[in-house]
């Protein structure tokens, strides 16, 4: 592994212009097709095949073809000025232009007035009018959307306070914008800071932006086709832009050292793409393992988030292997530090020297690695013990899927929930619709009325609307309106209770039927992922650590690592519980609603969270092994390992939490949360488990850490991430107490 990618980063040198040149082609080709490709559809009306709630709305796409279903809809809610009546004279006849206005439209399938649907509140002091049109919110024209938003102005002209709910005016969160210029910008600084070169610290931006832009531009040209929308395309641009950093940075940080040993541009180049491309190589394959099996969850959206994130982290690692020494080989002398040109700590030409400096001079990361191990006990004690605390108020996780009422007050779609909820009661925004399937009922109208008597009587339901049958008489669909909030846990047991009369209510009539709509598809979903979580968690750990095993040929340093990711993702959970759940801070991340954890968020964040910390994971301990290998003892290992790995490891981090906090920002409840899930775990990541209880777990095993059984080491190959068949080109260097540089002999690791 590591000589062919040594020739792939000389090769890339060589024909540096060609390589850009290529690279520049598929961005313009990529962007081209996401131009003139059609807009992308909605993720689909399938969101988990197999849940009752998802088969009960098929069964009423089936049974009901002209119910449109998928069709985008506008709830439109009418407010009176205090103390007035929507039903007064003007009020009336302003609402009644609404109706007639809205429904002019060659998308439109109706336009429902609120006085003909009963649709007022018992006070008349609310109404609502529903618009539904033929096509899905994607699909609707800024013609369809212009024509609805004049309708609403002139309402409001009338004096009601009008306010506009469901799809049809909804904003679609985008990918790009504000969240990744954030990210960019406090990456940037934070490249500066650490490499002290405007060239070096641009290089990995520019990258990173030119692998992005190409993952990015391949989803919008294969949206329509594929069914890919810009939410799925979220995750990938925020992985792609953290990952295509990261990536960069520890590549062009290994040439800056191969350099500063005396290495010329060409050789150094090679040496970092066989070293660190490397370990870049193995951190993107345990990041694609975790996204793709996002697929195991049976979630079609999730599955695509995963898969289109994965493909930008492949374009990540294939622009930091080609791309970035290309780049280099442009600016060989400019990405090296200022203090480093000044001293010449360069060769020209092609030849490279034998003098090296030894690199042994002491530096904040193995200071910190000696302050460690000298100490070990104490410092895994606090690590567990501090991550512990914070995983607690995981315990009180609450899975759900927040709708309008999590969107800022700032829209018009969550003032149109508080309205609906203050005029007609906190369940009406989330009604159970029940489907009854009486084709083998002897009776089907009785069989009907004997089910919703018995879902009317069920403490909790205050409503219930009268049953409607299809052509054909063989289903039956109605609605009934909760007592208590869509997230609220008594919601999730009314559901359970009306579903628990089933088998009774079956036996006793005849007929079939099965409860959906959007609170108990919240509900059945919440449920599905649960029980999906463990094994995906399953498959995912033991693929990554039979990676790891191969790349650090050992049986507990990747079971340490696995242990890290489990304290750091459960910490993080914590946190997110105690924020978005509980409200603890939660006016400083602009959080104006708590609630339920969305059903996704467990499951993104074992993924995501997963890949990354083992970035960090090869990264920092690669350099371990690597001096381990060469000779080193095992505490010596773990010193050089952090003198190399430490600032770079450290600057990755804050670079990824940049990325991620910078998706806080966003007005999607969704995208918020993720963001500020993976900022949090990535700190607790790579600030306290690599940095702090990885060196402590390393000293306490010693010799041990890099045990690996006779049969495994035989039946796994050899990767040769450490770069040992580059012995040859880069001698390692190991200072002695007398101050003189002596190279060691590459050596195996310890095996029984």
């Amino acid at each position: 592994m590591a000589t062919f990618l040594y020739r792939m980063g000389r090769a890339a040198f060589g024909r540096r212009r060609l390589v850009i040149l290529l690279w520049a082609v598929l961005l313009g080709v990529a962007g081209a097709a996401a131009a003139k490709a059609p807009a992308a559809g909605d993720d689909g009306t399938s969101f988990m095949p197999g849940i009752e709630a998802q088969r009960a709305f098929d069964l009423i796409g089936e049974r009901f073809p002209g119910s449109d279903a998928d069709g985008a809809s506008a709830r439109v809610v009418f407010i009176a000025p205090g103390g007035e009546k929507v039903t007064a004279g003007e009020h009336r006849a302003a609402v009644d232009a609404f109706v007639a206005d809205a429904g002019d439209g060659p998308r439109v399938a109706g336009a429902v007035s609120p006085f003909a649907a009963d649709a007022v509140s018992e006070d008349a002091s609310t109404a609502y009018a529903t618009v539904t049109y033929k096509v899905g919110s994607a699909d609707l024209t800024d013609a369809d959307r212009s024509a609805l938003e004049a309708a609403v102005d002139e309402a409001r002209d009338s004096g009601l306070t009008v306010e506009v709910g469901g799809n049809a005016l909804a904003s679609q969160p985008a990918a790009g914008g504000a969240a990744e210029a954030v990210g960019i910008g406090l990456a940037a600084v934070v490249l500066l800071i650490t490499f002290g070169s405007l060239a070096a610290a641009g290089l990995p931006l520019l990258t990173a932006v030119v692998g992005v832009g190409i993952s990015i531009c391949a989803i919008l040209a294969l949206g329509s086709a594929l069914g890919l929308s810009m939410t799925t395309g979220t995750l990938a641009s925020m992985l792609g832009l953290a990952v295509g950093i990261d990536y960069a940075l520890f590549v062009v940080s290994r040439y800056r050292e191969e350099r500063e040993r005396g290495h010329a541009a060409r050789e150094a180049t090679g040496l970092a793409v066989g070293t660190a491309g490397s370990a870049v190589v193995f951190a993107g394959l345990t990041v694609v393992i975790a996204l793709a099996g996002l697929s195991v969850v049976g979630v079609p959206m999730l599955t695509k988030m995963g898969l289109c994130a994965a493909g930008a982290v492949v374009v990540a690692v294939l622009v930091a292997l080609t791309l970035v020494p290309a780049l280099l080989a442009m600016l060989p002398e400019a990405v090296l530090s200022r203090t480093a040109r000044r001293a010449g700590s360069r060769t020209t030409g092609e030849h490279t020297t034998g003098e090296r400096r030894t690199g042994a001079a002491d530096n904040g990361g193995s200071r910190w690695a000696r302050f460690v191990l000298r100490r070990p006990v104490a410092v895994l004690l606090a690590c567990v013990a501090g991550l512990g605390v914070l995983a607690l108020p995981a315990a009180d996780l609450q899975l759900g899927m927040p709708g309008d009422e999590a969107k800022p007050v700032t829209t018009t779609e969550r003032r149109a929930y508080d309205a609906l909820a203050d005029g007609f009661g906190p369940g009406f925004n989330g009604p159970l619709t029940i489907v009854a399937d009486v084709g083998d009922a002897a009776d089907p109208r009785a069989a009907v009325t004997a089910i919703a008597s018995r879902i009317e009587g069920t403490d909790g339901v205050v409503s219930l609307s009268p049953p409607q049958f299809n052509s054909a008489g063989d289903t039956a669909l109605f609605s009934a309106v909760p007592a208590t909030a869509p997230n609220d846990e008594r919601t999730k047991e009314l559901v359970q209770t009306i579903r628990a009369e089933r088998p009774g209510l079956e036996d006793e009539t005849g007929a079939v039927f099965e409860v959906t709509g959007s609170t108990a598809m919240n509900i059945d979903v919440a449920q599905a992922l649960q029980d999906a979580l463990v094994p995906y968690l399953a498959v995912v750990v033991l693929l990554s650590l039979l990676l790891l095993m191969l790349v650090f040929r050992s049986v507990l340093v990747p079971v340490k690592a696995a242990f890290g990711f489990l304290l750091s993702v459960l910490a993080s959970l914590g946190a997110v519980v105690a924020v978005f759940q509980w409200g603890w801070g939660a006016g400083l991340l602009g959080v104006e609603q708590t609630g339920p954890i969305m059903s996704l968020m467990p499951v993104f964040l074992v993924g995501i969270v997963f890949g990354l910390a083992m970035d960090y994971e090869v990264f920092l301990v690669s350099r371990m092994r690597e001096a381990y290998v060469h000779g080193e003892r095992p505490a010596q290992a773990v010193v050089g390992g952090f003198r190399h790995s430490a600032r770079v490891v450290v600057a990755a981090a804050v670079i990824m939490i940049a990325v991620f906090s910078g998706f806080v920002g966003s007005g999607e409840s969704m995208i918020k949360t993720i963001g500020f899930g993976l900022a949090v775990a990535v700190l607790f990541d790579a600030f306290v488990v690599r940095m702090a209880l990885v060196p402590a777990v390393l000293a306490l095993l010693g010799d041990r850490a890099w045990w690996l059984p006779r049969p495994l080491d035989r039946l796994l190959p050899r990767v040769d991430i450490e770069g040992t068949g580059l012995a040859g080109r880069s001698a390692p260097v190991q200072a002695h107490a007398g101050g003189d540089a002596q190279p060691q002999e590459p050596r195996e690791a310890a095996r029984t």
